[in-house]
């Protein structure tokens, strides 16, 4: 943390984990110890874009409680985005012990999710 950073008391924002491969979404998120919201997006989507602030806020908001990871389906292995069966964009999947736990399309506000971190992973530690 930057000397300005500290002296305000803000954190830096933490950034979703971008996966463009099978081998990184094993990796990333079936093998994660924590719960893993995978959100599933394009580059010409305009929903997309209104949730990169969203999924910034999530991963910085609940460092150590979920982990937040990206798939930009223009990047992305086409093998991996037929694994995850996405049909349209954006698409947010929620995975917990490398099981996905349930999945929505669409735009989705910052409490959304907040409230569904909060009521699914209520009994896991919050580091703050």
């Amino acid at each position: 943390m930057g000397l300005l950073s500290s002296l305000l008391g803000r954190s830096p924002k933490i950034q979703p984990t971008s996966i463009r491969s099978l081998a990184e979404f094993q990796d990333q998120v079936v093998g994660s110890e924590l719960p893993v919201i995978v959100d599933v997006w394009s580059p010409t989507c305009a929903p997309c874009k209104k949730l990169v602030p969203v999924m910034i806020d999530l991963a910085t908001k609940h460092d150590g409680k979920v982990r937040v990871a990206e798939i930009d389906v223009a990047a992305a292995e086409p093998a991996l985005v037929r694994t995850l069966s996405v049909q349209a964009t954006p698409t947010v999947i929620i995975y917990d012990a490398g099981e996905e736990m349930g999945r929505v399309r669409g735009f989705r506000p910052p409490s959304w999710f907040n409230q569904m971190i909060e009521v699914e992973f209520a009994d896991r530690g919050d580091p703050s």
